[in-house]
């Protein structure tokens, strides 16, 4: 890239970078010192703010940056991410969004442990939550070090490992200091700043092709390499029977991930009514809706304009495929709409990957203060002490993310994310479920549900072929792949739902239909919520 997009696109992502720490600094002046403001923002959003806040939360760089990316590689078997990612929405709305916030306080845990034994449970889906989060952090490095590379024209592995390390310490600043109501307006900006780039890529992507769509995708095929093949199902999850079921992993995973999500259920705590709630779920699908509809017709653009070859040299992954499209929309490489345009679209990346990583941060630190360190230290501490706990441990969760995002620099960033759905669905769902229909459920059958979903789920990852025995693997001289599907979901979701039903079959305790009795109550009237 010239140095007219560089400076350009430098000088936009430092206005937002300075516009976030200048909200978290005004923030931070703040009373932070109590544990609802800190973890929830003193839960005084507005539906259509928190709507917003959570499109920002979700529309991260997997989707920006690796479903279009997928889609101008692989065509129609790309866009079956997007299907995943949108309607996984309606089971959050039906089955989580007003539940969760009445029946909990700041992390998923609250949910499950209100008829339970704590301690264990705490310490189980805290472990669970703190693993999703980090797996989720890392598809945001991979997608960082990507832009970098290719903003700055510096493909080595020190200018892509400077690039996670600096958003790795902004991400540390913005959740240390700001908390969650800086992180929440952090996500409207970068939702607001993401939605108008988005639309004004696409207004010029159509008007590139007269509206006319057809010709978009007959263009796309072509310059595909695969024809017609191209807009068919098939091409990257259609040649084998692996490959079929891979995809049925992936769709299950998708579906059912985005209901354990932490940083998503956490957002539901901010409102100060689970109507609230509810009303900010149903703004979050509209946003979000329209954002997918919009990189259906990015990632089919991206291989008409820029053509599938090109997107695949300067990214073997396709992260890179917006910004490239953006370039040849506004003129190509050395016209001032390009750099222009360029610019922007990285700097909205850029923006959107700092702010997801700020709400999931946030969200993890949340997990090992309120559950983890309250848990092992087998008293409460004050609420001081448990958010200074916090802040201290989004410092080390965002050194696990630098680490790890480095390791995977050369995956494709939505299917790293699509791991963190699957391992969300296989420990965090079955628990939340069971925990809110079954009377019966058991403090042993939860603490099984947890550990029988998120264990078989990071097993069956390291022995698949993404950590090895394949050229595209994370260490591709070795092999110990056993596990041939790329996503464990299809296996691990069931395992985590069955091991839940066996512990607690198999547990002497009897559960306390009382506290079955308040709980339901609660989650469907909001009577007794915090």
């Amino acid at each position: 890239m010239t140095g007219q997009h560089q400076t350009l696109a430098l000088v936009l992502f430092s206005g937002f970078v300075a516009v976030t720490l200048g909200i978290t600094t005004w923030v931070s002046r703040r009373r932070q010192g109590s544990a609802e403001e800190f973890y929830a923002g003193g839960r005084l959003f507005s539906p259509m703010e928190n709507g917003f806040a959570i499109a920002g939360d979700y529309m991260s760089a997997a989707s920006f940056l690796g479903v279009t990316g997928l889609i101008a590689l692989y065509g129609y078997d790309g866009m079956l991410y997007v299907v995943g990612f949108l309607v996984a929405w309606l089971v959050v709305l039906f089955l989580a969004a007003e539940l969760v916030r009445n029946c909990g306080r700041f992390t998923l845990a609250d949910v499950v442990a209100a008829r339970m034994s704590e301690r264990p449970l705490r310490i189980a889906v805290g472990t669970s939550s703190v693993t999703v989060s980090v797996l989720y952090l890392v598809a945001q490095m991979v997608g960082a070090g990507s832009l970098v590379a290719l903003l700055l024209g510096r493909t080595s592995t020190a200018d892509q490992a400077w690039a996670v390390v600096g958003v790795g310490a902004l991400m540390v600043i913005y959740v240390s200091l700001g908390g969650m109501r800086a992180t929440t307006w952090i996500q409207i900006v970068k939702a607001v700043l993401l939605l108008s780039g988005t639309i004004a890529l696409t207004v010029l992507l159509l008007l590139r092709f007269h509206g006319d769509f057809d010709r978009l995708l007959l263009t796309a095929a072509d310059r595909s390499g695969h024809g017609r093949a191209y807009l068919a199902p098939g091409l990257k999850y259609g040649g084998t029977w692996t490959a079929r079921l891979d995809f049925i992993s992936l769709g299950l995973a998708l579906v059912l991930g985005t209901a354990g999500l932490p940083h998503i259920l956490s957002r539901f705590y901010t409102v100060p009514t689970a109507r609230a709630a509810r009303r900010s779920a149903v703004w979050s699908i509209g946003l979000i809706g329209g954002f997918y509809l919009m990189t259906i017709v990015l990632g089919f653009g991206a291989a008409a304009v820029v053509g599938t070859e090109a997107v695949r040299g300067s990214n073997a992954a396709g992260n890179t495929a917006v910004p490239l499209l953006a370039l040849h929309l506004g003129g190509g490489a050395g016209s001032t709409g390009g750099t222009v345009l360029f610019a922007i679209v990285a700097a909205v990346a850029f923006a959107t990957i700092l702010a997801v990583v700020a709400g999931i941060t946030l969200a993890s630190s949340a997990s090992v203060a309120h559950d983890l360190y309250a848990s092992l230290r087998r008293s409460r501490g004050t609420a001081r002490s448990e958010v200074a706990v916090a802040r201290w441990a989004a410092v080390g969760i965002g050194a696990v993310a630098i680490a790890l995002g480095l390791l995977a620099r050369d995956l494709n960033v939505a299917f790293l994310v699509g791991l963190a759905f699957a391992v969300a669905a296989s420990a965090n769902l079955p628990v939340l479920l069971y925990s809110l229909f079954w009377r019966g459920f058991t403090t042993r059958g939860a603490v099984w549900a947890v550990y029988g979903g998120l264990i078989p789920a990071l097993g069956l990852v390291l022995l698949s072929p993404v950590v090895s025995g394949s050229p595209a693997s994370l260490f591709p001289d070795v092999d110990f792949q056993y596990f041939p599907l790329q996503n464990p979901g299809i296996v691990s979701i069931p395992l985590g739902f069955l091991a839940g039903w066996l512990g607690t079959i198999t547990s002497d305790e009897v559960a306390d239909e009382a506290k079955y009795a308040e709980t339901e109550v609660r989650s469907l009237t909001g009577a007794g919520a915090v």
